[in-house]
């Protein structure tokens, strides 16, 4: 089951890193009771790039639960 999960994370790690503004897309309706302007709060091109950096940190650190586990 651990190794399950764990693909999963590391699946959506992917993603953070390589399109972060579809997670965002998929976000936006969960943030409908809370937000008027949905375009007012998309994060800017610095804030993409701190997605990425911590996909790339949550990426690195599940595949290294992984091979441990797998081990």
């Amino acid at each position: 089951m651990s190794v399950v999960l764990l693909c999963l994370f590391i699946v959506m790690a992917l993603v953070q890193v390589v399109r972060p503004q579809l997670l965002w897309k998929v976000n936006r309706p969960l943030q409908a009771p809370f937000v008027k302007d949905y375009d007012a709060t998309e994060p800017t091109r610095a804030g993409y790039a701190m997605t990425r950096g911590v996909g790339v940190v949550a990426l690195l650190a599940a595949i290294a639960i992984l091979v441990a586990v797998l081990t």
